[in-house]
This record gives structure tokens, sequence and C-alpha cells, in this order.
């Protein structure tokens, strides 16, 4: 990041189905001011952003020791595919209504300030790699585990995105050949291991009869049960929900296996809900990766865990305009 005399401050927009998250970010990684618009009340795409906008004027006034003069641009990372170089989305495939749209452009025009657009994990990546988790590696997968799974790519330094702006999509990459069949493909990752996946893994075993903790910590409402949940219960030694995580791991594994004979990485960094998860995950991925992968590979691969949290996407967002 280049040096200045003044700090320099921008915003970063986490672009979520259920939530904008947003925050006033300065060029060391803090956060100074942020905001959260629930998206259900916004009833168009028009909406959505001019929300995106007064929220960008609300934190620019709400930071105090950030003069308007310093605010440097905004950084939107957003589920889905985007043209990183046109600030252009292709399409969000868990959020309707935004295929084909001109999304920097558009915003520019509100906002008269800079905007960069990029997929979601990449702006968690380029957080991680500036102020968290990723910033001692030259070559690192990034990951992100929660309603679906993400990811993105750094190659000598650098995100990859690929000849058309697209790479790094973990989440579609096929573990069985004959699997699961979705809208991105058949048997991809995303279909074995996104929160609701783990949790009909619980609710199919829990069918089959088989007796687990869950049910007392769920109260007999069985629709209470998501991941942190059977985190808990597993932590607690729950059998079932011990095999749960270590299923889900094993998936991981042999995804995250594949990935580490075609690009080396120094280390593979998880971020997202359940990628906050402890041993109960990191064990058993540790091991089925070990099992996996040829020792001269595992020995030169670390596993972390993504160090800035939920707030990855947006202060990795304000990064994409602060490293410019």
């Amino acid at each position: 990041m280049q040096e200045h005399d003044e700090p320099r401050y921008a915003v970063g927009i986490d672009f979520g189905g259920t939530f904008i998250k947003m925050a006033l970010v300065d060029d060391a990684g803090t956060i100074v001011a942020r905001r959260r618009i629930p998206t259900a009340t916004l009833p168009n795409r028009a909406a959505w952003m001019d929300a995106m906008a007064e929220g960008i004027h609300v934190l620019a006034r709400e930071g105090r020791s950030a003069r308007p003069a310093a605010l440097s641009g905004v950084g939107i990372g957003v589920p889905g595919f985007v043209d990183f170089a046109r600030g252009h989305i292709f399409e969000l495939p868990n959020v309707p209504g935004w295929s084909g749209v001109p999304l920097a452009s558009l915003m520019e025009e509100r906002i008269g300030l800079p905007v960069r657009v990029d997929n979601d994990v990449n702006a968690m990546a380029t957080g991680e790699c500036t102020f968290g988790a990723g910033r001692t590696y030259q070559h690192a997968v990034f990951v992100t585990l929660g309603t679906g799974v993400g990811g993105a790519l750094l190659i000598h330094n650098r995100i990859y995105r690929g000849a058309h702006h697209m790479a790094g999509e973990l989440g579609h990459m096929t573990i069985d050949m004959n699997g699961v069949p979705a809208p991105n493909g058949r048997g991809g990752l995303e279909q074995y291991v996104g929160n609701r996946r783990i949790v009909e893994r619980a609710l199919r075993y829990l069918d089959e009869g088989r007796t687990s903790l869950l049910d007392a910590l769920c109260e007999g409402d069985r629709s209470r049960i998501d991941p942190l949940l059977i985190e808990k219960a597993a932590e607690q030694g729950d059998p079932l929900s011990i095999t749960v995580y270590d299923e889900v791991a094993d998936c991981l594994a042999a995804a995250l296996a594949s990935v580490t004979y075609l690009l080396q990485p120094q280390a593979i960094i998880i971020g997202g809900g359940v990628g906050q998860s402890g041993p109960i995950l990191y064990e058993p991925l540790h091991r089925h990766l070990r099992e996996r992968l040829n020792i001269n590979f595992a020995d030169r691969l670390e596993i972390k865990k993504a160090a800035l949290g939920n707030d990855a996407g947006v202060i990795g967002g304000a990064a994409m305009v602060l490293l410019e």
C-alpha cells in the first residue's frame, strides 16, 4: 500500500442476499464506522443501489476523523460471477435479479467516486492478504464455508481471476462425478458442505433412528438444528455430530487435495461461518488431507483460519480501493 501523510479511507461493501454490510475503513484496516441494511425492505435493484449510495454518505458523515476529500472510493464484493475489469456482474446465482448489471458504473453515477466490484471471496482474500492471515504468503487458496462455498486464488501475490475474471469457484468443483446435480454442474463441493447440506446430513441420520444429543439441544424441534448446534453437540462428544463433521471435512479435503496438486499453495485459508469452527472441523480436515496428498505436498501446506472473521468482506472491499 502506498505511503500517504494523511490517513486514507474507503467504504467496503459486502453484498449479500439477506443484508448489505458496509463499513468505512482506514488504510490500516481499521473499521471507523459500519452500517447494515436488510435487503427484504428493498423492492428492486434500483432501491438496492440507492440504499448503498445513502449508506456511503452516512458512513462518510459518521467517520468524523475522515474528511470527505480523503474518501478514496468504494469496493463491493458480490456473491457470484464478475468481470472485475469492468465492474460488471454476470450473474449472482443466489441473489435473483442481478444478471448483466454494470454495477460499478451505475454506482459511480450515484456517488461520484471510483467504485470497484469483485467476487466476494476475492474481496475477502484481498482483505486477508493485506491485513489478515494471508500477509506472509505469495501463493494461497482462500475458501469460505457458509450458505455456499466460495474460493479465491493468490498466485505470485496477486489475485488470479482467469481469462474472463471468474476463476476460483471452488464450490462448483466436482468431487463426485456421478453426484448431486445443481445449476452449476454435478457433484460440486457446495452440494456436500454448504450449511444446508451439513444440516441435511444430520437430519438424515436422525431419521434413520440414530440417537443423538442434538434432540436434547434443539429441545425436540429439529428445525432449530444448524451447523453451530451440530458443532456444539460434536464438541460434547456426540458420535452422530462428530461423524457429520468428519464427512464434511473429508469432502472438503477431496477438493482441496486436488487444488493443492494443481497449484501447490503455501497455505489454504478458510473463512465463513463454518470456517470459524474449531478442532471438530480442522483436526479431521488435516487428517483427510494427509490421506489424500503425497507427503511432499502435505508437509509443505499450511491450513489456517481466516483472521478477519465476519469483517473480512467489508475490509477486503475497502482494501481493493486503498491498494490502488
